[in-house]
């Protein structure tokens, strides 16, 4: 039964039942409302401290473990429960696809109300670490100490951090020394850039006061063994830039493109800055079946290439193309799906709105020799209208893959409208893939669905359906 402790209910010997969305796990309290609860895996009983109270739920940690669950595991990185990402990391791999596929099935069963095929069985990623290709890291002057940091009792007088946001906390970084997100050499890029900045005196961005040098580093690698390293400064001081940019250069001769930014603005985001180029190129290639793909600092590219590749050729199983098809790829970015079904498609298509994106579709295509991809820049529900049918053709198969907030109703229109045999629809959000899945149910059964984990250790899952006419 529940007790009182400092105004904060202790739950005592709850199980854990479930994994709940965002990485958390769920349990019952006594009462019947549900409790969400960090860094437990399903099957744990434990006892819970509640810190949030609201009408239908309790927010709480567990505070003492009675049981362990079957398919507990021990995290393999020290950051583990600190930091906000890798949240399964206490949780075998094969359970967490058990639960990647449940979410989308239960998202698409009770949000789309739709007749679902049986699935396919997800697709597991082969490498379970060290499988992003971008990472992106902030300085700050106010480091996060952990609690076990604190109860070292060491000196922690420098409060220079290079790492990770503190979930929920804006302005505090956790210093990471060793992330297994990304393969070598990013950690030693990174944890050299550290000593360096503080052997030197480089400022640490004061995010509270705004002022300090250094801002964020952004670490991208190819398959292709290539390496991209962004530094963004906060303001210009050209002799400790050069300082910490040529040491870079020097240590790291295998960085193939080495770039900074100076931006001074509210928030650290790339899009609207001036990206310099200090040494090698501005872009680094990625490659695919023979297939090339040039990635700069602002190319959206999908963040586990060896996965990416997976998700492709189910992409294009799905489409089941002959080579006789006008294929309209939707959302298309820098045109990596557009190339990679070309040589099975009559005609593609690609439309995008960030002309970024679209400049580089066409810089691929010309690299890999493709003339059957036209790419056209525009916000999708303006651009993707009768006018636009008219000149480039009514598609045999529509291949969608929006952002996380699904299309806009007006796309979904508009593809009831011109009515393609085949919709292949790829999302990142198998909730809002689930509404409009529903939207399209009266033209369009879903025949087959497969979901690709491409992000092991996290709750996050692609789902990839295929839609054909009733």
């Amino acid at each position: 039964m529940g007790r009182k402790r400092t105004d904060k209910i202790v739950f005592d010997t709850v199980k854990v039942l479930d994994a709940g969305a965002k990485g958390v796990s769920v349990a019952k309290a006594p009462d019947g409302k549900v409790i969400f609860i960090p860094n437990v895996v399903p099957g744990d009983v434990v006892d819970v401290q509640t810190f949030k109270k609201r009408k239908s739920y309790y927010e709480g940690k567990a505070v003492h473990f009675h049981e362990f669950s079957e398919h507990r595991v021990d995290p393999v990185c020290d950051h583990f429960g600190a930091c906000g990402g890798c949240k399964w990391q206490n949780m075998n791999y094969d359970r967490q696809l058990f639960y990647k596929n449940q979410e989308v099935y239960n998202n698409l069963k009770r949000i789309g109300k739709i007749e679902l095929p049986e699935f396919e069985p997800i697709l597991g990623s082969e490498k379970q670490f060290f499988y992003r290709n971008k990472m992106e890291f902030s300085f700050s002057n106010s480091r996060w100490l952990t609690e076990k940091e604190i109860q070292s009792e060491e000196d922690y007088s420098n409060q220079n951090a290079l790492g990770f946001h503190i979930p929920r906390m804006w302005d505090k970084i956790l210093d990471i020394s060793k992330c297994h997100l990304q393969e070598d050499p990013s950690n030693a890029i990174r944890n050299a850039i550290r000593r360096f900045a503080n052997e030197h005196n480089l400022p640490f961005f004061n995010p509270r006061n705004h002022e300090g040098l250094l801002r964020t580093l952004m670490i991208r690698t190819a398959s292709t063994g290539e390496i991209m390293v962004l530094v963004q400064f906060f303001e210009e001081n050209p002799e400790q830039r050069e300082l910490l940019l040529n040491f870079l250069a020097e240590r790291f001769p295998e960085i193939t493109s080495l770039q900074y930014v100076i931006n001074s603005k509210a928030n650290d985001t790339l899009y609207d800055q001036d990206i310099k180029l200090y040494k090698g190129r501005d872009y680094i290639l990625e490659e695919m079946e023979g297939l090339r793909f040039s990635i700069n600092a602002k190319s959206f590219y999908q963040t586990n290439s060896d996965q990416a590749y997976e998700l492709y050729k189910i992409t294009r199983d799905f489409a089941g193309l002959t080579g006789n098809e006008l294929v309209y790829d939707l959302y298309t970015g820098t045109g990596t799906i557009a190339q990679f079904v070309s040589k099975k498609a009559r005609k593609v298509i690609g439309v995008e709105a960030v002309p970024e994106a679209i400049a580089d579709a066409k810089e691929n295509a010309k690299r890999n020799d493709i003339s059957n991809c036209d790419f056209f820049v525009g916000d999708m529900k303006v651009v993707f209208n009768e006018a636009f049918i008219a000149t480039h053709g009514k598609p045999d198969v529509i291949i969608t893959d929006p952002p996380r907030d699904g299309m806009h109703k007006d796309v979904v229109e508009q593809i009831l409208k011109i009515a393609p045999e085949r919709v292949v629809y790829v999302s990142c959000n198998s909730a809002t893939q689930a509404r409009d899945l529903a939207l399209m149910d009266e033209m369009y059964k879903v025949t087959r669905v497969r979901p690709v984990d491409m992000f092991p250790q996290t709750h996050h899952v692609e789902n990839v359906v295929l839609l054909e006419k009733r």
